[in-house]
C-alpha cells in the first residue's frame, strides 16, 4: 500500500508545471521551482516533494521543459530523485507518462532491465465543467533473471466536475477540479479514485486520493512556489 501511495503522490505532482504561452494551467521557465507536501489520512505529513524546471527548450515547434523531482520523507530523508519531461504544442500540454513512476521505484528497480511504454498525461488548454479528458498510463516491464514481470499505472475516467477556491501554505488559488479513477497492477490490481484542484498559472494545488470504498487514503498540498 505503501508503494501505490508514494505512485498516487509523483502522479499527483506531476502537475507543477504551467505555461504562459501555451496552456493556461501550466508555466514553463527556467528557475520555477515549487513544492508538494503529501498527508497521510489523518492528515500528518509523509513526505515532500521539491520540482525545479532546470531548462527550457524549443525544437520544431514545441516547447519543451526538463524538469528534476526531489522526494524527502517527513524527517527531511532523502527518499530518490528522478527527471523528466513536459512537453507544449497548441492548445495542450503533454506530461511525461515516465513521470507516474515513482521515483523510490525506479531506484529500487535501477540494476535491473527494465521497458517502459505508456501515454503521456494531456492537459487542455481550456478546461471547462463536462469536459472530458484522455486516459493516461504508464507499463513497466522488469525482467528477474528471464522472468518478466511487469507494472501498470493507469489514469481512467478523467473529468472536469467542477470549479473551487483553495487556500494552501503557498496562497489562495481559483481551481478547476478534475476528478478520475486510478488503478496500479502488480500481481494485484488495486484501485480508487482521485480528485485535483489546478489553477491558471500555477497548476496543481491540492489533491485527495480514496480508495476503492471511498475513504480517504491520502492527501497532497501546494506548500510552496516561486518564480
Amino acid at each position: 500500500m505503501r508503494t501505490f501511495s508514494f505512485i498516487c503522490l509523483i502522479v499527483a505532482c506531476s502537475f507543477i508545471v504551467n505555461a504562459q504561452d501555451c496552456n493556461s494551467y501550466f508555466a514553463m521557465e527556467e528557475g520555477i521551482t515549487s513544492q508538494i507536501t503529501s498527508y497521510d489520512k489523518k492528515d500528518r505529513p509523509v513526505a515532500v516533494v521539491d520540482y525545479e524546471i532546470k531548462k527550457v527548450s524549443n525544437n520544431n515547434g514545441i516547447k519543451i521543459a526538463e524538469i528534476t523531482s526531489t522526494v524527502k520523507d517527513e524527517k527531511g530523508k532523502l527518499i530518490a530523485t528522478s527527471n523528466y519531461e513536459v512537453s507544449c504544442k497548441g492548445d495542450k500540454i503533454s506530461i511525461d507518462f515516465r513521470s507516474m513512476m515513482s521515483p523510490q521505484l525506479i531506484e529500487q528497480y535501477k540494476d535491473m532491465e527494465l521497458e517502459i511504454t505508456g501515454n503521456n498525461i494531456e492537459i487542455p488548454n481550456n478546461l471547462n465543467v463536462g469536459d472530458q479528458l484522455p486516459d493516461s498510463n504508464m507499463e513497466m516491464t522488469m525482467n528477474m533473471g528471464g522472468m518478466n514481470m511487469k507494472m501498470n499505472v493507469a489514469m481512467i475516467n478523467r473529468s472536469v466536475t467542477g470549479e473551487e477556491t483553495i487556500k494552501t501554505p503557498a496562497g489562495t488559488f481559483e481551481c478547476v477540479v478534475i476528478t478520475y479513477t486510478s488503478e496500479f497492477k502488480m500481481g494485484i490490481t488495486k484501485s480508487g479514485t482521485a480528485k485535483q484542484w489546478l489553477s491558471k498559472g500555477i497548476g496543481m494545488v491540492k489533491q485527495e486520493d480514496y480508495n476503492g470504498n471511498g475513504n480517504l487514503t491520502s492527501s497532497s498540498l501546494l506548500t510552496a512556489f516561486n518564480k
